[in-house]
């Protein structure tokens, strides 16, 4: 199939540099309001980017949890494909595709692992069901088929039928550490407004992109 002609105009909305934080996760903030407010999908869904020691990328789509002046959170399972290849090399990339409202961001910067008492926190702020699903699923793992996932849900919810259910010693959350931060807004005939924040130890440098 021809994809060539597949193609729209962007609105001439425009980004300048007046009209940015000087710290990029007050602008992010910013944003987000936006995007949240305007009816964006899932909002917090950004795809992130991992890579395998031989350099071969993944992708998934994850979801943002929190963030701060210290990083993005998002949680997952540590015995995953994303953490096993976070755990060899923990660079990653994270994008936030806010097509409706032409605009993107793209984060890159070192995950680590948060403490488990962070952990916990969000866990047990999680639906039950959430918090069963954690127990029940070896995620990235080969299986027979979804019939084996329902049967070891309907375990798992009968160990756990009373009381609190705990934490999984193999689950937990990663703090996206952001070394630069690009906002990206479409503008027309292709010449898009792009801006990057880099770090500079405790400061962030900010510059404007060619499209």
């Amino acid at each position: 199939m021809d994809l060539s002609d597949f193609r729209r105009e962007y609105s001439a909305r425009g980004l300048h540099r007046a009209d940015l934080d000087a710290d990029p996760i007050t602008q992010f903030a910013v944003w987000f309001a936006q995007a949240s407010e305007l009816g964006v999908a899932e909002p917090n869904a950004m795809c992130l980017a991992t890579a395998d020691p031989d350099g071969m990328p993944s992708q998934r789509a994850v979801l943002l949890k929190y963030f701060d002046a210290s990083g993005f959170v998002f949680f997952t399972n540590y015995h995953s494909r994303k953490s096993a290849q976070i755990a060899a090399n923990p660079k990653v990339c994270a994008i936030f595709p806010w097509i409706t409202l032409e605009r993107q961001i793209i984060i890159q910067g070192v995950a680590e692992k948060i403490s488990t008492a962070e952990s916990l926190r969000y866990f047990v702020s999680r639906p039950r069901d959430s918090q069963i699903g954690a127990w029940v699923s070896n995620q990235s793992e080969v299986i027979t088929s979804r019939k084996f996932l329902l049967q070891k849900l309907a375990e798992i919810r009968e160990k756990f039928s009373h009381g609190e259910i705990p934490l999984p010693s193999f689950w937990g959350g990663y703090r996206i550490v952001p070394q630069a931060i690009e906002f990206w807004q479409g503008g027309p005939a292709r010449l898009h407004d792009r801006f990057l924040y880099q770090r500079n130890h405790s400061d962030w440098t900010l510059e404007r992109l060619s499209p």
